[in-house]
């Protein structure tokens, strides 16, 4: 088993623990930290690893998983490129994300969405299970064709709301309220949800390793693929969902209560609260699962089960 899921099992037990870790892992100075430091960090903890059955105490060691967590894949052992790692994903995402809510014309909204969607699918690519690579399974084309195809329908699907608007015009101001500023973010977290699910489907197609609390690897598993895709989707969903839901309803409080007197400055509140949204959920999504995911002996495969007599096992969820 990887350091870097060792350390999650060790220090990642409840919601808690894993948001403190997110919120210092997603830490965008990371990201000025070279490849040579990186590898001499990771060298460093794996030459002076040890079973992490209790919690780190040594501050040191702890800003050293933190830096591996957040640049290096736990599967792949290698260095993910830095605009794909977990503390660039905000800075990418929210200019994106202001952007798209501020769109008035579906022609707009549909590129901007299109360029959102490809940027979280390719770091759902580059952050998902590493497991599956048979040689006779074309993975690369068949990824990317998901891929582009799971982007292009999520950008239709998420202009449709202005389409509508800008065709019919909604005389009925709930109507128009309920269209143009609610519908967006079910809407978005749906087709969030629904990237990771077909660019991560090799997963549940091929299924991915399964370990037992020592690290070995037990077997390949469907059933355990298939969980970790879920619960990432779901973690994605609730993520971009609320990131566009709750700043619409913020923002409706605030000019209903006219706590903002110049009507210039609802754009910068505007930006500021959609920025405090994402940062406060995004270790909360992350952190919504755990890292290193757990199965139980029932829910596997009776191919795997027949080669052990162990309970517990554990993969890598992916982000």
């Amino acid at each position: 088993m990887d350091a870097n899921l060792r350390f999650w099992r060790a220090e990642g037990q409840s919601f808690f623990q894993r948001f403190l870790l997110w919120a210092d892992a997603l830490d965008p100075l990371l990201l000025l930290k070279s490849s040579n430091e990186i590898k001499s960090t990771r060298l460093s903890i794996l030459i002076n690893e040890k079973t992490l059955s209790e919690p780190i105490q040594n501050n040191q060691t702890k800003k050293a998983f933190l830096l591996s967590l957040s640049s290096v894949h736990p599967d792949t052992d290698k260095i993910i490129p830095v605009l794909f790692r977990p503390p660039a994903f905000m800075p990418v995402t929210l200019p994106l994300v202001i952007v798209s809510s501020v769109q008035r014309h579906a022609r707009h909204s549909f590129f901007w969405q299109f360029v959102f969607h490809t940027y979280t699918t390719a770091f759902t690519l580059v952050n998902g299970n590493g497991t599956p690579k048979a040689e006779e399974y074309s993975l690369p084309q068949k990824q990317l064709l998901l891929g582009l195809g799971a982007i292009s329908y999520s950008a239709c699907v998420g202009a449709l709301p202005l389409v509508f608007v800008n065709r019919y015009t909604l005389k009925n101001s709930l109507m128009h309220l309920v269209v143009r500023k609610l519908l967006p973010a079910p809407l978005l977290g749906l087709t969030s949800a629904f990237t990771v699910a077909m660019v991560r489907s090799p997963e549940f197609d091929n299924g991915i390793e399964v370990m037992d609390r020592n690290g070995k690897v037990i077997g390949v598993s469907k059933k355990a693929g298939e969980k970790a895709v879920m619960e990432t989707a779901l973690s994605r969903a609730v993520l971009f969902g609320t990131t566009f839901f709750l700043p619409e309803v913020l923002m409706y409080c605030v000019q209903r209560a006219r706590l903002v007197k110049n009507p210039r400055a609802l754009g910068p509140v505007r930006m500021f609260v959609i920025m405090s949204v994402l940062a406060g959920m995004l270790p909360v999504s992350f952190s919504m699962f755990p890292q290193c995911g757990e199965i139980k002996r029932a829910d596997l495969e009776p191919e795997i089960l027949s080669s052990t007599e162990e309970t517990e096992f554990f993969y890598n969820r992916g982000i």
